[in-house]
């Protein structure tokens, strides 16, 4: 198989002189079409909405205060700790107009996590939420953050007396004369110039922080609008102005943030931003706002098909939906467009490392029901490769390489993991596909040792360091399992100490009581939904080739073996 051109459009001319802050709330652009609503931005709980010229305000106010409160300046770093807030873009743009760069963090996250993020960054504040203002406390304190660089997001009768909120600043900064010079950036610079730190596990290890540039971002809205035909009138245009999204995926992951919220400006579009997602309430949310555009991940879709909730609602004013950051059924898929009769459905596919979107169904069809991952979009070169480094045939399994203008940097400070995975000019995704001749992809399974559960990445060397903190283990190894709701579900196999397995030998409810322990310490240390749903096995031995690498495949294999015996009978 040659490698294969998208056939789904040529680029036009995309921007490396603008941030992304000035591509969105300033520049004009061929694709961006005339706005017809002035909401951007609409409060799911509040309805209250939020038009450009108060974003920009803020986002000045914020910006200014910022620079003469810290002196935020070129290349530090402005860490979000938050759920989804009016205000978390506000705080990404503000940082952009002083040449800083943000990441976002998950807010579940425990002191270790978030400390393992400060330090790697080297975030200069830290912005958070006040029910995440606890842990960020304790975090800035291990991490030697002074805590007057915490700031909080303004919440309605939560207790902020205590600390400097994002309002307080973008006041100050309003009242204040001017203590920066937005600087435009040289040719080129855009290509350069780091705009988010988000976290990936790549192909394996610990999270590391993916350093994006601005034209990153960029490059992905203007591919997604060339492969939508965004700003040209047809029927079934499906990005249009006045048309309305949900915003429950989260602002610190990729996908929410450029796909669910600046491609969404991009079109003209409202995005519904929802602080804390519940499905019940996410449900009633569609209807009152009259949401045309749902980005979802796999756990909602399921919900969507199984909740009995579902049938008691009218959706026909719903337009699009699409499913990213793991692969769906095609049982699911069709299930889907039964209660989405008028819409315009299926899958999406992409990485951090990439910008983030890679793929999405053709405008040809309606629905993909396929089980596919859509069509290379705009501008992408793909390719799949066999194991022995030789190009996999059409529709023959092996990993797909990319080209894409929308590329990261790499990893930040680590030239290593770098190198694995950005070559020559190719990100390996480290995702076992199978193409067809019009760049058409099926994600089979996933080659890097990275687990998907729920939409989240989870590298298994992390759980299996904490695991191997447990006083009662000595070995393990972690694999996922598969799962309808979750995609995966972590599952451990530990190897026992001799004074556990001489305990085990005493009393036979030792082993239950020794699993249990394990669960509870890796649940007690890490994000919820890291946690061993799947369970803890106990083995004699971990299989390893000579070289000492885990055969982590093996052990997927054994979990699989296991899944399907039939249980006794009670």
């Amino acid at each position: 198989m040659a490698e294969v051109v998208s056939p789904a459009g040529i680029l036009p001319h995309i921007p490396d002189d603008l941030t992304l802050a000035q591509f969105i709330l300033d520049a004009e652009h061929v694709r961006k079409p005339v706005r017809k609503n002035d909401a951007w931005i609409i409060d799911d709980q509040s309805g209250r909405k939020i038009g450009l010229e108060e974003l920009r305000t803020r986002t000045y106010g914020l910006a200014n205060a910022l620079s003469i409160r810290y002196n935020i300046q070129e290349d530090d770093v402005v860490l979000i700790y938050s759920p989804n807030h009016t205000d978390y873009l506000v705080a990404a743009w503000a940082a952009h107009r002083l040449g800083a760069a943000v990441s976002g963090a998950n807010p579940l996250f425990t002191v270790d996590e978030l400390v393992y993020q400060i330090n790697t960054v080297k975030a200069a504040v830290v912005i958070t939420h006040p029910d995440s203002l606890k842990v960020a406390l304790s975090s800035a304190h291990a991490a030697g953050v002074s805590t007057d660089r915490i700031i909080l997001f303004d919440v309605e009768d939560a207790d902020t007396a205590q600390k400097l909120t994002v309002q307080a600043l973008v006041s100050q900064g309003l009242a204040s004369v001017p203590n920066f010079t937005e600087r435009k950036l040289a040719p080129g610079e855009g290509k350069t110039k780091v705009a988010f730190l988000n976290f990936s596990s790549g192909t394996t290890g610990r999270p590391k922080a993916v350093a994006i540039p601005h034209y990153s971002p960029i490059a992905n809205i203007i591919q997604l609008a060339t492969h939508h035909k965004v700003g040209e009138e047809y029927a079934g245009q499906r990005f249009k102005p006045g048309d309305i999204c949900c915003g429950v995926l989260p602002l610190y992951h990729i996908y929410g943030l450029v796909f669910n919220v600046h491609y969404i400006f991009f079109c003209g579009m409202t995005l519904v931003l929802t602080a804390k997602y519940n499905f019940l309430d996410f449900l009633k949310s569609i209807i009152r706002h009259r949401i045309t555009h749902l980005m979802l991940v796999p756990p909602q879709i399921v919900l969507l098909c199984k909740h009995p909730a579902v049938k008691s609602y009218n959706f026909s004013h719903v337009r699009y939906i699409t499913s990213g950051a793991a692969p769906m059924s095609r049982e699911v898929m069709e299930q889907l467009v039964q209660i989405f009769p008028n819409a315009a459905l299926g899958q999406s596919y992409g990485l951090t490392e990439s910008g983030p979107v890679i793929s999405s169904w053709a405008l040809d069809k309606k629905c993909d029901l396929s089980g596919g991952t859509g069509q290379l979009l705009p501008g992408i070169i793909g390719r799949v490769e066999k194991p022995d480094g030789t190009l996999a045939d059409f529709d023959e399994p092996g990993e797909l390489v990319v080209k894409t203008q929308a590329f990261a940097l790499g990893y930040a400070n680590n030239l290593e993991a770098t190198k694995e995975t950005f070559v020559n000019g190719w990100l390996r995704t480290g995702d076992e596909v199978m193409m067809n001749r019009k760049g058409e992809i099926v994600v089979l399974d996933r080659l890097k040792e990275m687990l998907k559960v729920r939409g989240f990445q989870v590298a298994p060397a992390e759980l299996e360091g904490c695991i191997l903190d447990h006083p009662d283990v000595t070995d393990t190894c972690v694999v996922g399992i598969q799962d309808e709701y979750s995609g995966e579900l972590p599952l451990a196999f530990v190897v026992l100490r001799p004074g556990a397995v001489k305990r085990v030998e005493e009393s036979p409810l030792a082993v239950e009581e020794i699993k249990a322990s394990i669960m509870k310490h890796v649940a007690d240390n890490k994000v919820g939904y890291k946690k061993l749903a799947g369970g803890v096995e106990i083995i004699d031995i971990i299989p390893k080739n000579p070289s000492g690498k885990l055969l982590r495949r093996v052990l997927r294999d054994k979990a699989r073996e296991m899944r399907m015996k039939p249980k006794a009978k009670l």
